[in-house]
């Protein structure tokens, strides 16, 4: 009894790890507290920003503004995948987090085009600005980015929008290092047009994080293959299955964070060994590869539905 009690301990364990509302709630912890603190410190640094009329300043606001936005998302993306499937939408909301992820970038790449424009107008016609309080805000700025890079580093090798917040989050702080330069430069040298060049730097760092967001968004909404994996590797792995005579149509592509999946045609030398192959290739595939969705037809050659794909 005492073991078979442990055996579903383990059980309700394994269950646990694949079980996206537990990663969910484990996610959400850290969001919920960086998300306040940036979002009190983005009306700092905005009102600091029109205070010291420090350009360098409203840019790492607005960068913490976006900084909310992707944790807004990412916290909304949460909550929408791990909304059950239901008979419209058969995978369920898991999708969300993908598409926010794209519009968040998408509107990362606007901020930085209108700091961009602004800093270029402040480099023809300098303006004035307090260094001091500026150095204060920056500094506390680069504080709290700090903690909030710390909160969200465990959870964002797993999780699409977690990584991009805490991308932000961390090209917030190389903002705040930049605004912190420029305070020092400005309070030292009086050089104001150093403030826009700054603000020149941060926009940089915003296109930056943009970008890559951008690109794995669109890959997975592309259905491309997932960068962890190889599909000539997987596809040799399965051929070798005993009682396979070749693998086609392969499809190997991303649902969301962490969330595989597979189909494939799989022509097998005697259909009547067809559940004992299927059990071999998804164990194989499990294990080595980590993939859990898996849809293989069986065939033998005499359907000929092999030549539409890969």
């Amino acid at each position: 009894m005492a073991h078979h009690h442990h055996h579903h301990e383990k059980n309700d364990q394994a269950l646990k790890l694949h079980d996206p509302s537990h990663r969910h709630h484990q996610d959400k912890v850290p969001l919920i507290i960086v998300l306040a603190l940036t979002i009190i410190f983005f009306f700092v640094e905005l009102l600091g920003g029109l205070w010291t009329k420090s350009l360098a300043l409203l840019s790492d606001a607005f960068h913490m503004l976006s900084d909310i936005a992707a944790l807004g998302l990412a916290f909304f993306a949460l909550w929408a995948s791990g909304k059950p499937a239901h008979a419209k939408k058969t995978f369920g909301y898991y999708r969300a987090e993908v598409l926010v992820a794209f519009i968040n970038g998408t509107a990362l790449v606007v901020i930085a085009l209108m700091i961009f424009h602004e800093a270029y107008q402040r480099m023809r016609v300098p303006v004035n600005v307090k260094s001091i309080p500026l150095l204060v805000i920056a500094s506390a700025g680069l504080i709290v980015n700090l903690i909030g890079a710390y909160a969200l580093s465990r959870g964002g090798k797993e999780n699409i929008n977690i990584r991009g917040a805490f991308i932000h989050v961390l090209g917030d702080a190389l903002g705040s290092l930049g605004a912190i330069g420029a305070g020092v430069v400005i309070w030292l040298k009086r050089w104001m047009w150093f403030d826009p060049l700054v603000s020149f730097f941060i926009g940089g760092i915003i296109i930056y994080s943009a970008w890559r967001l951008l690109w794995d968004t669109i890959h997975i909404l592309m259905q491309g293959v997932p960068g962890h994996i190889d599909l000539e590797e997987i596809k040799k792995s399965m051929a070798h299955v005993e009682g396979v005579k070749s693998i086609c149509d392969l499809h190997v592509w991303t649902l969301t964070s962490h969330v595989e999946m597979l189909s494939a045609h799989v022509v097998v030398e005697n259909v009547l060994q067809s559940m004992v192959i299927l059990k071999k290739l998804q164990k194989n595939l499990q294990e080595c590869y980590g993939i859990e969705h898996v849809t293989i037809q069986i065939e033998d050659d005499s359907l000929g539905t092999c030549n539409y794909f890969v």
